[in-house]
């Protein structure tokens, strides 16, 4: 069945965040896009080919589905967008691998047997199932390129991961008064005080003069274009009705035969001079056409699916067939049928879109004066012992209390079934992570938030019941080691990225 069955500096906030924000790493987009250069790389002095790459991609979306979050996360935790994490992914797998062949780590077939029937992709009930394991390698490996065998190397790469991890954190220790201080920070009950600014309410300050706009429609005018408008042709492998009825390894079988189908399809358009309308004549498939479309509005027949109207905007004139697209119980193949080129906007057409460039632009610059004047006020008040909500007031915005919280404080949760869980203060996450630095009678610099802007104040820190420490320590500690642990090998990971010549970050259209 199966062949051998961002960082942060401080430890305090590391352990805070194993602590109340579990982290859950996924990228729900998993098409790989396109690239327009040969070699992705170079790394140890070689060339790391636009292949491996993309092999790398299928990689890191095949441990997502698996469930192998903790694994990404130590492996693409700098990642800020998806096209960051298969490079990081790509990078960071290279050097682990590189690393492990030096120090001598080989998992043993044990292991890996071990780690596999514990994935959450194949847990049932009663723990590990056969068959999921047999329906996922069937139906889901399959369209990825993949086999058992990419299982098992994703499970070796966790193995010599956590090896690594293990000698990095051998002499880690964690002294006395440095865990106490930071039970205390953790566990303390917090009173803050934050002074929100609304870039909503502060842009209706903001007008644009018509100078304005010329002056900006002439800086700009290579980017103020109309949308690109695509058409495209496409075939569909569905099941029948009868066949949409299946379930178990019959639906599985149909799928894969489904799945095969369509790859001959692909293989067929690969042909020297290949006409995509004359190989679906050949399969005697029906061609469906959308019309012209944009990103940003589809066409209905794709609209199902973003990951078809993604992939119809990276065909070209050069290579105007998709892969085979897997979408829900069918396969699609499009073709690129037309393209009408952006197109320069005049002034007037181009008017709103300046208006509301400029209108974003000001009501930044607007929100962070204001709010660096929020921050001053508020250590004035400090120092001089008068209210922080006159203080709050006479800078034009209310101070807003927040009920107590501890660091530690887990995100709220549903008490009751059918229930939603109790309102939380709007940005607390973030709010904890400016506090967690702060001393009592501090004010926060202004912190930008996507409605605008937040200045944090600690009025108080209660410490936590002495007997709670005593109570807590070993599992707080344990905690707390994972954690200078995890800052370990991020630096270590930081160094053998810097030796074997990785870049700090490659701009990359990712290819499938």
């Amino acid at each position: 069945m199966i062949n051998i069955l961002r960082k942060n500096q401080k430890a305090l906030w590391i352990v805070i965040a194993l602590l109340c924000i579990p982290f859950v790493f996924y990228f729900s987009n998993s098409n790989i896009g396109a690239i327009g250069k040969s070699d992705f790389g170079q790394i140890y002095g070689e060339q790391i080919s636009l292949v491996e790459f993309r092999r790398n991609a299928r990689l890191f979306n095949l441990a997502r589905d698996l469930g192998m979050y903790t694994f990404l996360q130590d492996m693409v935790s700098g990642a800020n967008s998806q096209e960051d994490a298969y490079a990081d992914f790509t990078w960071n797998r290279l050097i682990l691998r590189h690393e492990a062949e030096r120090l001598g780590i080989q998992p043993s077939s044990q292991e890996v047997v071990k780690l596999i029937k514990g994935l959450g992709a194949f847990q049932g009930p009663s723990g590990f199932e056969p068959n999921k394991y047999n329906e996922f390698s069937q139906s889901v490996l399959p369209a990825m390129g993949f086999t058992d065998a990419q299982i098992e190397e994703l499970a070796a790469d966790q193995l010599v991961l956590e090896r690594v991890k293990e000698l990095l954190g051998t002499g880690v220790q964690i002294p006395e008064a440095e865990s106490k201080e930071n039970y205390e920070r953790a566990y303390g009950k917090l009173e803050v005080t934050v002074v929100r600014l609304r870039t909503e309410e502060l842009a209706k300050e903001i007008q644009i003069s018509d100078e304005e706009i010329a002056k900006y429609y002439e800086g700009h005018k290579a980017e103020l274009n109309t949308e690109e408008k695509r058409k495209v042709n496409f075939v569909t492998f569905g099941l029948s009705e009868e066949q949409k009825k299946l379930a178990g390894r019959e639906r599985v079988e149909a799928l894969q035969k489904l799945a095969d189908r369509a790859n001959d399809f692909n293989q067929a358009l690969l042909e020297k001079s290949a006409d995509f309308a004359q190989v679906a004549a050949r399969f005697e498939l029906p061609i469906q056409s959308t019309g012209e479309f944009t990103t940003a509005a589809p066409d209905p027949l794709l609209s199902a699916n973003p990951q078809l109207t993604t992939t119809a905007f990276q065909l070209t004139s050069t290579e105007p067939n998709s892969d085979a697209l897997q979408a829900a119980d069918s396969f699609y193949v499009l073709h690129l049928a037309g393209i009408e080129p952006a197109q320069p906007l005049t002034l007037e057409e181009a008017r709103p879109k300046i208006v509301d460039a400029l209108k974003k632009e000001r009501s930044r610059e607007l929100v962070a004066s204001r709010g660096a004047i929020v921050a001053q006020k508020l250590r004035e008040a400090f120092r001089s012992g008068a209210p922080l909500e006159t203080a709050a007031q006479e800078a034009g915005h209310p101070a807003e209390k927040i009920p107590p919280f501890a660091l530690s404080d887990p995100p709220a949760r549903n008490t009751e079934p059918g229930k939603p869980p109790p309102p939380e203060a709007p940005d607390l996450p973030m709010i904890k992570g400016v506090v967690s630095e702060l001393n009592p009678g501090e004010a926060s610099d202004f912190q930008p938030t996507e409605t605008g802007g937040v200045v944090v104040v600690l009025e108080k820190r209660e410490p936590p019941a002495p007997e709670g420490y005593a109570a807590g320590k070993e599992s707080f500690n344990a905690r707390f080691l994972r954690g200078k642990q995890e800052i370990a090998f991020y630096e270590w990971l930081r160094e053998r990225r810097r030796e074997a010549g990785v870049p700090l970050r490659v701009e990359t259209d990712l290819a499938g």
